[in-house]
């Protein structure tokens, strides 16, 4: 007996065979991809679904609620550190201090003692947010500091920008 069906596309009515069920097929119309669903009949080897396993289901949600729970503990951290992982926390830094650093990395960079620049910017690093509020302020006002008044203005703009590349 052959099965019917529909085009789902151009709506003619189809007579395929019954070895074209479960399979895909061409609308002889409109030449559409259709699915040829199974004769009525041969679905008798349909298998029967397994029944649930209640404690596996119960340790599924265990592990959904446990990983909802360290990702909100993972996003609440309100006191993270800011410097690369393994480090540890960073102590705190007054902002005169940060300063100090700020300006002698400056005048390193000026007399050219890139190797002594560069501890001082790894001293900077770690207090990234506080430094470029700082290096915004020193970009805006020149001299920032008496000491850094003998280095050009453009000079000390480029190595302001350096720093906060750096720490960025």
């Amino acid at each position: 007996m052959p099965i019917e069906l529909q085009c789902s596309s151009c709506g003619k009515k189809i007579n395929a065979p019954d070895s074209a069920g479960g399979k895909w097929g061409k609308c002889p119309a409109c030449h559409t991809r259709i699915f040829v669903p199974l004769p009525p009949g041969a679905d008798e080897d349909e298998l029967q679904l397994a029944p649930i396993d209640e404690t596996e289901e119960q340790k599924q949600k265990q592990l959904m609620l446990e990983t909802y729970r360290l990702t909100q503990d993972i996003l609440q951290e309100q006191n993270a550190p800011e410097a690369p992982a393994g480090v540890g926390p960073v102590p705190e830094i007054s902002d005169e201090k940060l300063t100090e650093h700020i300006v002698r990395y400056l005048r390193q960079m000026a007399n050219s003692e890139l190797d002594d620049a560069q501890r001082t910017a790894d001293a900077i690093v770690p207090h990234r947010r506080k430094a470029i509020t700082i290096l915004d302020d020193f970009a805006k006002n020149y001299p920032p500091d008496p000491e850094l008044a003998d280095v050009s203005q453009q000079l000390l703009l480029r190595f302001i920008r350096n720093l906060k590349t750096r720490i960025s």
